[in-house]
């Protein structure tokens, strides 16, 4: 069958770019995320969140059992399986229409939660484990290949580039060839430049002004501005107030060539990038 150069293949899926910006909603099962971490008292909750984002519009949901917010150490595989694995079965379950993601950088945990039900590894690292691209490769599933300076623990130390946009392009390019020469099918990757993953509040908005060189790769992009520090440092607001800066990024992005928004709250980014592409689309 013949795609669209920008369609997502995701297991026996296509999801189709084109139609609409697409959401995927953030369901973190974890103590310590930046902005959720401690919430889900257990995988029934969790399960439940999801489903109530599935019903907020949400196309796709992205579980996750590790905290990558700046400065967090490092999970166990197994304590990650054990955290995501009851998740994912529950939402396969509950909502089997909508793709789940694997929020991952284990190859270990990626294909526990593929054989869970998971059709997409979202990975932060693009490949660090050596052992993924094989994993994502032999079972068919869609991946996210991100940007990071360093790794959580130090990312915020000290980032530095002489050019942010062209060198995190350049990065992306690099991990999709890398992808696709390791046996990964080019339209069953997805890019992301990792605002706030190594970058200064002058790189994210320089990422998120410049979002259109990165739709020049040829692949989806997918971004996560979702109540993210540079919004706090922009208004002055804690974690847990930063809607109305997610609202404002997420609007931008939509309006600028992005193809999927990474969110905590659905069914305000639902309404926001439905507006955003009836005006571009009309």
């Amino acid at each position: 069958m013949q795609r669209d150069p920008l369609t997502w293949r995701v297991g026996e899926r296509d999801i189709d770019r084109c139609e609409k910006t697409l959401v995927m909603g953030v369901l973190n099962f974890t103590p310590d995320s930046f902005s959720d971490g401690g919430q889900l008292e257990n995988a029934q909750a969790a399960v439940a969140r999801g489903v109530q984002m599935v019903a907020d519009g949400a196309d796709l949901l992205d579980v996750g059992g590790e905290s990558t917010r700046p400065g967090s150490e490092p999970v166990l595989a197994d304590v990650e399986i054990a955290r995501t694995i009851p998740v994912i079965e529950g939402l396969v379950a509950a909502a089997p229409d909508v793709p789940v993601s694997i929020d991952t950088r284990k190859a270990e945990v990626a294909t526990a939660a593929i054989k869970a039900g998971a059709c997409i590894v979202n990975d932060v690292s693009a490949g660090g484990d050596p052992a993924m691209f094989e994993v994502v490769a032999s079972h068919g599933v869609g991946m996210v290949l991100m940007h990071m300076q360093g790794n959580p623990k130090t990312m915020q130390s000290d980032p530095h580039y002489d050019d942010v946009v062209s060198e995190v392009v350049s990065y992306l390019s690099e991990r999709l060839d890398a992808a696709v020469a390791a046996g990964i099918e080019r339209d069953a990757l997805v890019l992301d430049p990792g605002i706030g993953f190594g970058k200064t509040l002058e790189h994210n908005l320089a990422l998120m002004k410049n979002i259109d060189a990165f739709c020049a790769l040829g692949r989806p992009i997918l971004v996560g501005p979702s109540r993210k520090r540079f919004i706090g440092t922009l208004l002055e607001t804690e974690v847990d107030d930063r809607l109305e800066g997610t609202a404002a990024a997420v609007a931008w992005l939509a309006g600028s060539g992005a193809h999927i928004v990474r969110v905590h709250d659905v069914k305000e980014m639902v309404r926001v990038v439905r507006v955003v592409d009836a005006i571009v689309r009309s």
